[in-house]
């Protein structure tokens, strides 16, 4: 617990004097953090305010301290300003590891073009860098992409291009596992021959890659290796074998289900949950018996998606089994899933089995009741329409929306007068289908849905608002005159810079008359800034890198290190909602098999949030090992909702702020299901 991270380094240290050892008087000591303190404040308040300063950050790169360095090079990254390129790049020389570690990284957030030539620079010349700093090159390389990031790529896989490093094993295996992020320009032929490497790494990370990027030609190989001898290497096959990709790669679908079938019986449930979620793109009712047993599977996870796949399926077997568990004794989350599923199967079966859900007083049951209902086929007016919460008219809505395409006339019947309701994600569902007709009669009810969204604690509804508000002002001239005369003149300028940002987005005359995003008005003062700084930065781990446990009810403490040094901001900001309290007794409510565990919504049903956001605090702690990482709509809108990864999961890294990791308590993982409660989190 006293032991330092690895990228800070102590503030109290011995001073060699001619060879002997003096230790530094306490006040000097206390001056000196003091100082580098009041170097990081200003960095960090303009990073929250996502306000790049370029005189500021001249000086912060260059600072003596390697702390306020590596600081202001993340900081650079995160703001996003591609002026920030050319003073960020010389850091990748710098004599401190951890600052050229961060410059590399800091680039990647940047995405900017003119850092590759450095990058690969620094890759294969002389000096060479760390492995460390190596590996978030490469990171930097296949984030920004394009052609010559692609072709560079190629040339170390293909042994054209030579790295540098005295080792350059370990920035090779970088190259394979991040060639996925190029698209069309990842090396696609010089990654097939390391899906056969004896090197697990090198195995694993080519699978992912050529998986995640459909590659036809590895199909055929992707079929071998679903008896690859590692667990997580077959579940990446299992996964990538979709009826789509297995067609595209001019493969027997029939035959391809087979083995997925079989895969199904693996001893490893990430495996089985993998194939079952492939499995569900074949549309195939004859795999159905085979599946049904798989309901009642000992990981609770397993059943789950056995549920979802059966009624993609299809099948008579599928629904007496769904049946079965929508009735049964199960978790929530498996007869939840069951009910919905039985509702693709058999729309008779779910009617019947449907009836318990929609007496019930507990409001989750009845929003899966409408979920299924708007699946089986709602009707003209179906009742979960007027219930009486507003979490299980979004859910039947949103159920109904997601089944039809387009303007449909019974769709925008119900949804229209729901443009009032009192419920925001009820608002919010109803403005998105009704965008879809993108109706000029629709535009007052519109105008008065956004003005009624100050009070919303989430900005979905006033996003959705203006959504279908410019969906009206693209249908013509006329439009365009009405929407500016009636709604966009008499606006005023949004406290959201959410909002705001939108408009930059989509909406440039909205834009120009309401300001712009940046800099935000974080509501913090400077001394706020020290204080962090003093907190999470310069302070020992025992106060930088504080525990809390999660107590689930049923199943079992999980302690959390946070990571303040990493994510100083949203540290301090999970730990003042921890202090309140607003965690407890709420539950998980969202649960993806072998893939996520999300709590942080009072609601429970995906919208909620004690309002506000924070800014996203990318770093280079990678979703491998269990951690927490920050839920989000989109860039900068995390506040209270928070996930555990259950297994590798590559595609989040540099896009989810990690704050956290899993230092006790894995087994619990596996074994929390939608719906259990969370009794307490509370500081350990």
């Amino acid at each position: 617990m006293n032991k330092r991270g690895p990228f800070r380094r102590p503030l109290w240290a011995l001073c060699l004097c001619g060879g002997l050892g003096s230790v530094v008087p306490r006040s000097s000591l206390a001056a000196q953090e003091q100082s580098v303190i009041e170097q990081l404040a200003p960095v960090l308040a303009a990073e929250d305010a996502r306000d790049f300063q370029p005189d500021l950050f001249r000086r912060a790169l260059v600072a003596p301290d390697s702390l306020v360095r590596r600081t202001a090079a993340l900081g650079a990254g995160r703001i996003g300003d591609l002026g920030a390129t050319e003073l960020v790049v010389p850091l990748l020389s710098d004599p401190d590891t951890t600052v050229r570690a961060a410059a590399a990284f800091a680039l990647g957030l940047l995405r900017d073009t003119a850092a590759i030539q450095p990058l690969v620079e620094r890759l294969t010349g002389l000096p060479a860098i760390d492995a460390i700093t190596a590996a978030e090159a490469v990171t930097a390389l296949a984030k920004i992409g394009g052609p010559a990031s692609g072709e560079f790529f190629g040339g170390v896989l293909g042994g054209k291009v030579v790295l540098s490093q005295d080792d350059p094993a370990p920035a090779t295996l970088r190259v394979l596992a991040e060639s996925w992020r190029l698209g069309a320009d990842a090396p696609v032929t010089e990654l097939l021959p390391f899906m056969d490497d004896t090197a697990t790494g090198s195995r694993l990370s080519a699978v992912y890659s050529l998986g995640r990027l459909h590659a036809p030609e590895a199909a055929n190989r992707l079929l071998l290796v679903l008896r690859d001898q590692e667990a997580y290497i077959r579940s990446l096959a299992a996964r990538a074998l979709t009826r789509s990709y297995v067609e595209s790669a001019k493969l027997a679908p029939s035959t391809v289900a087979k083995l997925l079938v079989r895969a199904t019986d693996d001893p490893s449930a990430q495996v089985r949950v993998a194939a079952l979620r492939s499995l569900e793109t074949y549309k195939d009712s004859t795999l159905t018996p085979k599946l049904v047993p798989m309901l009642d599977d000992a990981l609770a996870g397993v059943p789950v998606q056995a549920a979802e796949a059966l009624g993609e399926l299809g099948g008579a077997e599928a629904a007496k089994g769904l049946a079965r568990a929508a009735l049964g004794k199960g978790t929530f989350a498996l007869r939840r899933t069951a009910l919905v599923a039985l509702a693709h199967a058999d729309r008779a079966a779910f009617e019947q089995a449907a009836a318990r859900w929609r007496a019930s007083a507990d409001w989750s049951d009845r929003a899966a009741a409408a979920e299924g209902s708007a699946v089986a086929g709602p009707g003209q007016s179906p009742g979960f329409l007027a219930d009486r919460d507003g979490r299980v008219v979004a859910a039947g809505l949103q159920a109904w929306s997601d089944r039809v395409e387009g303007p449909d006339a019974s769709l925008l019947a119900a949804a229209r007068p729901l443009l009032a309701h009192r419920d925001a994600a009820v608002r919010s569902v109803a403005a998105d289908v009704v965008a879809r007709a993108a109706d000029p009669g629709d535009l007052p009810a519109l105008v008065r849905m956004y003005q009624a969204t100050g009070r919303d604690s989430f900005p979905e509804a006033a996003l959705s608002a203006l959504n279908a508000i410019l969906a009206i002002r693209r249908t013509g001239p006329a439009a365009e005159t009405r929407v500016d005369r009636e709604f966009l003149q008499g606006s005023t300028r949004p406290g959201d810079y959410l909002i705001r940002r939108w408009a930059e987005e989509k909406w440039p005359e909205a834009a120009a008359r309401w300001g712009p995003s940046r800099p935000i008005a974080t509501g913090r003062s400077l001394q706020d800034y020290r204080d962090l700084a003093r907190r999470y930065l310069v302070a020992p781990d025992s106060v930088a890198r504080p525990h809390v446990v999660i107590d689930t009810q049923g199943r079992g403490p999980i302690e959390i290190e946070l990571l303040g040094p990493d994510a100083p901001l949203t540290v301090d900001n999970f730990l003042r909602l921890v202090d309140r309290r607003f965690f407890d007794r709420n539950r998980w409510h969202r649960v993806v098999p072998t893939f996520v565990v999300q709590d942080g919504d009072p609601r429970g049903d995906g919208f909620g949030s004690p309002g506000g956001a924070i800014r996203d605090e990318i770093n280079p702690n990678r979703y491998e090992a269990p951690v927490l990482g920050m839920a989000l709509s989109g860039p900068d809108t995390g506040m209270s909702q928070w996930f555990i990864n259950l297994s590798a999961q590559p595609h989040l890294d540099g896009t989810y702020t990690v704050f956290g990791k899993v230092v006790n308590g894995t087994g619990t993982l596996p074994r929390i299901s939608q719906g259990d409660v969370i009794r307490t989190i509370a500081r350990k």
